[in-house]
């Protein structure tokens, strides 16, 4: 068959398989603990709540495209980020952001380089636009060499290195400091960083943009801002990269709705900085309840919203899995590269939600 792009006809799909929370009653939803997407585990602040509501009561507007420029929301991204409005740029999601960056950045048979394992919808949307993919993997017990990274760097000359940071599903995160040498020694490469967990991390290379060209920033309201369902990331970048961008952006690739809950969530960051101070506090307290299984596998420092569990073997994660379903608690399997393959990786929820993984966890292992 001829009509797919070549580049697509042996690509292989980044996976998600639907989901039992989306098959059950609204009042069965509770008892579905979804751990297993990196999304937040409680609603977004109840002003985005109090946005929809009242634009559901002005005539209706569904029959017309959503406006092109939000200057209520480019003006809130831009108190959060810090930076001038012309270095941040909405989208319908940081995945739709990461389509543009490879139409804009990346030709046909360029090399790009991923620090794996990673994120895998990045490594899908290059090759899907005719990039050759490259990793380099975090050492067996995913601590980072700097030395062999750059020299794989040197030798693969990638258009474009993807760095997830902090890393999904790893957790690791890199400081400014050490990207900002990376900018300065591999000046003709451009360095996307998917900041997507950065608020759980609190590390962030955002005034980089304003020194460096070589250097994009993607980052997503879906994570401690609890929108997912909304679609909304953003990119921050220099004023020219921004602007090279919307060259091609799609001006109306925001609904309405979307924009209005990212206003409502922006404009109370507080509720969102309480969501990850509770985050940051059941990270320590699953840690502590999970040391009494340290014999059945090993959890994983973490710099995101997320903790990453090292089996000895594949049945023995599998097993476990299973069980923490059979209850209603969702975590991901990590299938994207070989290393993680004993490994699954859990969403860390509300003090409240991880007790109750827990005592699961304990359960199983009690039997």
């Amino acid at each position: 068959m001829k009509f797919p792009n070549k580049y697509l006809r042996n690509l292989k799909p980044y996976k998600l398989a639907s989901h039992k929370i989306w098959s059950v009653t609204p009042e069965e939803r509770p008892e579905i603990l979804k751990l297993d997407w990196n999304e937040a585990s409680v609603p977004p602040s109840p002003k985005v709540k109090e946005r929809i509501e009242k634009i559901l009561q002005e005539p209706c507007f569904f029959n017309l495209y959503p406006t092109t420029y939000n200057d209520e929301l480019i003006t809130l991204l831009s108190e959060y980020v810090g930076l001038p409005k012309e270095n941040v740029q909405y989208f319908g999601s940081s995945d739709a952001l990461h389509e543009y960056i490879c139409k804009v950045f990346i030709s046909v048979g360029d090399p790009v380089m991923i620090l794996g394992p990673s994120y895998d919808n990045f490594r899908l949307t290059c090759q899907a636009n005719g990039a050759e993919v490259f990793f380099h993997y975090y050492e067996d017990d995913f601590t980072f060499e700097a030395t062999k990274f750059e020299a794989a760097i040197n030798k693969i000359e990638p258009a474009v290195v993807y760095i997830c940071n902090p890393n999904n599903p790893t957790g690791n995160v890199h400081q400014q400091l050490y990207i900002e040498h990376l900018l300065n020694e591999f000046p003709d490469t451009l360095f996307l960083l998917d900041e997507a967990y950065y608020e759980f991390s609190g590390i962030t290379c955002k005034d980089l943009v304003t020194k460096y060209d070589n250097i994009l920033i993607s980052r997503t309201m879906s994570k401690a801002f609890a929108l997912a369902n909304f679609r909304v990331g953003y990119l921050i970048a220099s004023k020219d990269n921004v602007q090279f961008v919307n060259r091609i952006r799609n001006p109306k690739n925001l609904t309405t709705f979307a924009q209005e809950a990212a206003c409502g969530a922006l404009s109370d960051v507080q509720y969102m900085w309480d969501y990850v101070a509770e985050v940051h506090e059941a990270m320590k307290q699953f840690a502590g309840d999970m040391l009494k299984h340290s014999n059945e596998f090993k959890v994983l420092p973490s710099y995101g919203n997320f903790m990453m569990l090292r089996f000895s073997g594949y049945d023995k994660k599998k097993a476990l899995l299973d069980y923490l379903a059979d209850n209603n608690i969702f975590a991901r399997d990590t299938t994207q590269a070989d290393c993680v393959k004993n490994c699954f990786r859990i969403t860390i929820g509300t003090c409240a939600q991880m007790k109750r993984v827990a005592n699961v966890i304990d359960a199983y292992y009690a039997k």
